[in-house]
């Protein structure tokens, strides 16, 4: 079951509530399905989709990571860069250039971000303290231009260099800052239309390596977390705005501040969900395969909301406009 954490309900979600997010009859709508582990979706400028394949080297081959690209006006997926560096999270900054963080499992382990139109990248990240970063996994950008990105390890061989599995700001003069630490596992992250929030997705056991079936491993807490995210770009501790008995993955908010919230399991709660930013749920979006990440359109698919699950990209139309950094 999932556990919601309620607290008194604004006037403005009130009133969301007499629409629905869900058009009556609407269901997702599976564009792609020639995924390994598809995640990070996100929307270009012209309204194109860049999303991660994450080919898990064991399970795919070999294969070493691809960046994919869907068009929706022509309905064709076409690979944008390989090797990806095991791309995972994908955002796209308010001049139109595609940060991406790559993970471990012979990935690079960085974050880093390509110019479109010439194609050349910089790195933004790749060391905190002269160490490596775990495995950077999803990745926002603020109102401020500020990058903040999650440093977990689910997979790969590499040894393990920085002391927590934390999250990281990467300022607009290139500085990098661990801003927090007590999220447990994180995975997800995401920032509010308003630039006063950072949320959180924690899940996942705290092993950092696969162990022996009959060895237990403690799992951190499963939850969607509040930072009260200050000017200056640190974080600090607000509320636990939901539990669940498996770990969120991605999200994205809309332009009212809603939260579309990635939950891979249990299959009764497999699907996307959407929370006011008190934490009340408003919709649940059912999806066949466990999905991963969430990402609104641009521009005439700005009511879009794009979902990778685990082979498939899918898509559905919503009453809800999403937000995108400016």
């Amino acid at each position: 079951a999932v556990a919601v954490s309620l607290s008194v309900i604004p006037a403005a979600a009130s009133a969301q509530r007499a629409t629905p997010v869900i058009p009556a009859g609407t269901k997702v709508e599976l564009v792609f399905g020639d995924g390994v582990f598809l995640e990070g979706p996100a929307p270009a400028l012209d309204g194109a989709i860049y999303f991660s394949d994450i080919t898990n080297t064991e399970r795919s081959g070999g294969q070493s990571g691809h960046i994919l690209r869907y068009d929706p006006v022509t309905g064709r997926t076409t690979v944008y860069r390989s090797p990806s560096g095991q791309a995972n999270g994908i955002i796209f900054d308010a001049r139109g250039r595609m940060v991406v963080a790559e993970g471990a499992d012979f990935g690079a382990r960085r974050v880093t971000r390509t110019d479109l139109a010439t194609g050349r990248s910089v790195m933004l990240a790749w060391t905190f303290n002269g160490r490596r970063f775990n495995s950077p996994n999803d990745v926002t950008i603020d109102g401020a231009g500020r990058a903040f990105f999650t440093d977990p390890r689910y997979v790969g061989h590499e040894s393990i260099e920085q002391p927590v599995m934390g999250v990281y700001r990467i300022d607009t003069d290139g500085s990098v800052h661990l801003v927090i630490a007590d999220a447990g596992k994180p995975n997800g992250v995401e920032a509010s239309p308003d630039g006063k929030t950072l949320y959180v997705s924690s899940g996942g056991n705290l092993a950092t390596a696969p162990v022996a079936a009959n060895i237990p491993v403690r799992a951190t807490v499963n939850a969607l977390l509040a930072y009260d995210l200050l000017a200056d770009g640190s974080a600090r501790f607000r509320k636990v705005l939901v539990t669940y008995e498996t770990g969120p993955d991605g999200m994205t908010v809309d332009t009212d501040g809603n939260i579309y919230a990635a939950i891979p399991g249990p299959a009764d709660q497999m699907g996307v969900h959407v929370y006011s930013p008190v934490g009340e749920r408003l919709a649940f979006i059912s999806v066949p395969q466990a999905p991963s990440n969430v990402t609104f359109g641009r521009g005439a698919d700005a009511r879009t909301l794009y979902i990778t699950a685990r082979t498939g990209l899918y898509r559905i139309r919503l009453n809800r406009t999403g937000h995108h950094p400016k």
